[in-house]
């Protein structure tokens, strides 16, 4: 091997390192808030007066930022170039950490998670279409699967992080066992709010590293070429594009199935059952860290799967690994949807007995024994079990879900209050109503409206047994999306799209993506609290199904083909390709 072909294999090797700390940054953005949102529920809802919607929407940030950065990652790497558009992801992903990790309020909090969505947006494009652009077609999913593998390491970083911290809190707890009642909440507060701040800050070194690591990676060749500035050193197909207009099926088929592909991708419920693992774990009957350390053992398994994905992708193909991937998905989020209908079928209806404690306006109790007693808890089935009360409430407009478990350390106060629940509009908000463009409920219709109890439900914490038969069904999900939609995804992304449209048409087809992602994202604690987690298990796996249907009979084969080659089957034909 002579020197230019060394020095070409390092240049290869460390860009799929720099590509693979991309995947890293977005798996981090994707998991972290799956440790942190216990305790951040638990200190941030008593001390900052937050609803369901707003931590929801806290969750949902990351995933509206991508939706932002997406409309403009495309336009952005063809005006800039891909390397200095992935310097500027990490720089991004590196500021959020301290506004986050030092918020003091809902809207700081809320400002640097949505920060930290654009640059996980802007890394979902670019470093995909990086890796596509540089490397050969025999490499290319391989490179893809890098990404992904990075992603699901990112994603198993956050859970350890989360399980120490997990930890930590369960240690703080015990030892303020013997302290008086109010000393024993200061400290576990304190402890529960030291833990989600440390989660994140201890994910700004890969932020720093992949920054760092992009100044020194070497532009894409095709974007070189494109500028003028250099040419393509390996031979590639070149079609006769001529004057086609941008809505022949040159350009709107591949372009329409990618965005498909990528809708469904995240109607699967992938990032919302990420982010909210622990919890719905700790719903399904898993206590404080052992829910923790089943989702390092499915963020392990993720990474597991997903090595199994880099070694079939480039030999068995796409369409077999999405078709095998979304049939699991499909039996495994109908599983998971079973057995919470089998637990949320013991609830008891208490609505009655809720609204007989409403006192001027608003509520406030506290699930102790003699509350339990009041709400007929003695007489449920399963009864010696922890009781978790379930109260969806509104003020005119406005509605919020809050949960109460007996076990809880804390045990605090369920308060419903007009305050806390119906929020103010922002001046942007306000101006948009005086255009009568606010979608947002109106803080004027809820200013003497009643509380109204819309739903309460009483019933047992299910057995840990129950959840780990959940977590069974969620590690046979995790498995089939690491090796089917994990991988596949992000290659549907870069292979599908045309040279003439890719950049934009990534952009496009990715905001799709991250849209669903989070309209899915923020109406889940919601949808849980009104209707259950069966409810939001069901409708994944309808759109599973529809998912294997497209691999099936939608999707080409794109395994060992140049991009010009994927590009030449949707023109049909009778259309004609020139050598290279």
């Amino acid at each position: 091997m002579d020197a230019s072909t060394s020095s070409a294999e390092r240049g290869k090797r460390y860009l799929l390192f720099i590509a693979g700390m991309g995947g890293l940054l977005y798996g981090i953005d994707v998991g972290i808030i799956a440790g942190a949102l216990p305790y951040l529920e638990s200190t941030a809802t008593v001390a900052w007066k937050l609803s369901t919607q707003q931590l929801s929407f806290i969750v949902a940030a990351v995933l509206l930022g991508s939706v932002l950065s997406s409309l403009f990652a495309g336009a952005l790497a063809d005006a800039i170039g891909r390397r200095w558009a992935m310097v500027l992801s990490g720089a991004l992903f590196t500021v959020s950490i301290p506004m986050i990790a030092l918020s003091d309020g809902y809207t700081p909090l809320l400002l640097g998670r949505l920060l930290q969505g654009i640059s996980g947006g802007l890394i979902g494009v670019v470093v995909p279409l990086y890796l596509a652009e540089s490397l050969p077609a025999a490499q290319r999913g391989r490179g893809a699967a890098l990404f992904q593998l990075m992603l699901t390491i990112g994603l198993v970083g956050a859970a350890v992080i989360g399980l120490s911290q997990a930890q930590n809190v369960d240690a703080a707890t015990q030892a303020a066992a013997a302290l008086a009642p109010l000393d024993r909440a200061a400290a576990v507060f304190a402890a529960q709010d030291h833990a989600w701040r440390t989660i994140f800050w201890l994910c700004l070194a890969p932020g720093l590293v992949f920054t760092l690591g992009s100044l020194a990676l070497k532009e894409s060749p095709r974007w070189l070429a494109l500028r003028g500035q250099g040419k393509i050193d390996q031979p590639i197909a070149k079609l006769a594009v001529g004057r086609d207009s941008l809505a022949s099926r040159r350009y709107v088929l591949p372009f329409l199935l990618a965005c498909l592909v990528l809708a469904l991708t995240q109607a699967t419920g992938i990032n919302s059952i990420l982010a909210y693992v622990v919890t719905i774990l700790n719903q399904a009957g898993l206590p404080g860290a052992t829910a923790n350390a089943a989702d390092v053992a499915l963020k392990v398994l993720n990474a597991v799967m997903t090595v199994v994905a880099v070694i079939l992708v480039d030999r068995k193909g796409r369409k077999f690994l999405l078709k095998l991937g979304s049939g699991c998905i499909v039996v495994a989020l109908v599983s998971a949807g079973l057995l919470f209908r089998g637990a949320e079928s013991n609830q008891r209806d208490v609505r009655a007995a809720v609204e007989a404690q409403v006192k001027n306006g608003g509520l406030a109790l506290r699930l102790d024994g003699a509350q339990l007693a009041a709400l007929g808890g003695g007489e449920i089935e399963g009864k010696d079990a922890p009781q978790q009360l379930t109260v969806a409430y509104a003020y005119g407009p406005f509605t919020n879900v809050q949960s109460r478990r007996s076990d809880d350390p804390l045990l605090p106060a369920m308060t419903l209050s007009r305050e806390d629940t119906v929020q103010n509009d922002s001046v942007i908000g306000a101006s948009l109503r005086r255009w009568h463009l606010n979608p947002f409920a109106d803080p004027a219709a809820a200013r003497d409206a009643p509380l109204t109890i819309e739903r309460a439900w009483l019933g047992p914490v299910p057995p840990e047994a129950h959840g780990w038969q959940v977590a069974l069904a969620i590690c046979l999900f995790v498995a089939g999306f690491a090796v089917g939609p994990g991988v596949c995804v992000w290659l549907a992304l870069s292979e599908l799209m045309p040279t003439r449209i890719r950049s934009n048409g990534m952009s496009i087809a990715l905001l799709i993506n991250q849209f669903v992602s989070t309209v899915i994202a923020a109406m889940f604690l919601p949808t849980v609290g009104f209707y259950g987690y069966s409810t939001v298990f069901f409708f994944g796996a309808a759109f599973s199904v529809l998912y294997f249907l497209t691999a099936a009979f939608l999707l080409p084969e794109t395994k060992g083909k140049t991009l010009e080659e994927i590009e030449q089957h949707f023109v049909g034909a009778g259309s004609r390709v020139q050598p290279g």
